[in-house]
């Protein structure tokens, strides 16, 4: 008899007594990815590696309890809004929208309870050739003081031996703007290496990046050109060769944690090229989104212990945000964020891994 492609079972309860569920998804050898629905946290992610053996590559908690405890975005499904919107304020309709201010002088990740923070409902399982899980969340309209009833899906799949598919969407109401991403911190030597990723090889498909004051807004100005900065990864860089370099945009992201503009259109397209020198693993990125937020884990303290009991240092982890331009409410030249009723937000991503050649 063949293995299940899919197991479910709970992972955890809320102080309210609801259940928290994981669902597994197989695929080819012992590839997975385990979701729970707190959050629509991609919790694990089991990748090759050049030697034939597996590991976990996205940092997290093995128990319920961590997730709960603290809000660091691991592995989250990330919304109505990811990343910054500046002095949590913008307009719609004519009106202004005033959310709250939790990350310095800006809104950040949806607020102070955002998607992250919620109990997502397993709509759908497919345990076809291509197993999937789909969980669901309504935000109400006013939920973080965001304009619109928001009906949200999100779907993991897997599309290849060793490959998982994301597809993100969402439906209004009324006029709002949302913007999703997933906020997996990837360690491509293992969540558990004790490890920096800066030795990571890292390719980014963007001739162009947003500059951004020290309070990681964009700059009023257009996008900047990579070339002869620390920020061109058009060919494969070494993530911390130049992160200590004197400009001044480094200085304000205390590393990288800029977003590059990839110009997407709606296309699904390579983005970014990560491998590990040790493992030799690679992960492909493909995304349709028309941007992608490089974070290298610069506030990542130690403060917090993971999986395997270890705590989280900087530079652990890095994260490769696909989503729409942040602070784009307030800047009318960049992507728009705005969905109206009767259109759908769609976001596609892929991560698909393989092995370096001997």
């Amino acid at each position: 008899m063949a293995a299940s492609t899919i197991t479910r079972d709970v992972f955890g309860t809320l102080p309210d007594g609801r259940e928290v569920e994981r669902v597994v998804l197989r695929g080819e050898g012992a590839f997975e990815a385990r979701i729970i629905s707190y959050g629509a946290v991609l919790q694990a992610l089991i990748a090759p590696d050049a030697n034939g053996g597996y590991d976990d590559v996205v940092l997290g908690h093995d128990a319920f309890a961590g997730y709960l405890a603290e809000r660091k975005f691991l592995g989250a499904t990330v919304g109505r809004y990811a990343n910054r919107i500046a002095k949590g304020q913008f307009s719609l309709q004519g009106e202004t929208v005033q959310l709250a201010v939790n990350n310095g002088p800006n809104a950040l990740h949806g607020g102070l309870e955002g998607f992250d923070r919620k109990l997502w409902e397993i709509a759908e399982i497919d345990e076809g050739a291509e197993p999937a899980v789909t969980l669901t969340y309504v935000s109400p309209h006013g939920e973080e003081s965001y304009p619109g009833g928001l009906d949200v899906r999100v779907t993991y799949r897997i599309t290849g031996p060793t490959e998982l598919s994301l597809l993100m969407e969402a439906r209004t109401d009324r006029p709002t703007v949302v913007n999703l991403t997933n906020h997996s911190f990837f360690n491509l030597e293992g969540a558990t290496s004790e490890t920096s990723i800066l030795d990571h090889r890292l390719m980014v498909a963007a001739e162009q990046f947003l500059a951004i004051d020290p309070t990681a807004i964009p700059l009023p100005e257009p996008p900047r050109s990579v070339a002869g900065t620390p920020f061109d990864f058009r060919k494969p860089w070494p993530v911390g060769e130049r992160i200590r370099e004197g400009d001044p945009q480094l200085r304000n992201g205390r590393g990288y944690d800029h977003t590059y503009c990839l110009g997407r259109d709606g296309k699904l397209a390579l983005a970014a090229r990560l491998e590990a020198p040790r493992s030799g693993r690679i992960m492909e990125l493909f995304t349709d989104q028309p941007g992608l937020q490089v974070y290298s884990g610069n506030y990542l303290d130690g403060t917090m212990s993971g999986k395997g009991g270890k705590l989280i240092r900087q530079s652990d982890a890095m994260c490769l945000e696909p989503h729409i331009w942040p602070d784009a409410p307030n800047r009318p030249d960049f992507p728009s964020p705005r969905l109206d009723p009767g259109a759908v937000y769609r976001h596609h991503t892929v991560y698909r891994f393989s092995v370096r050649s001997p």
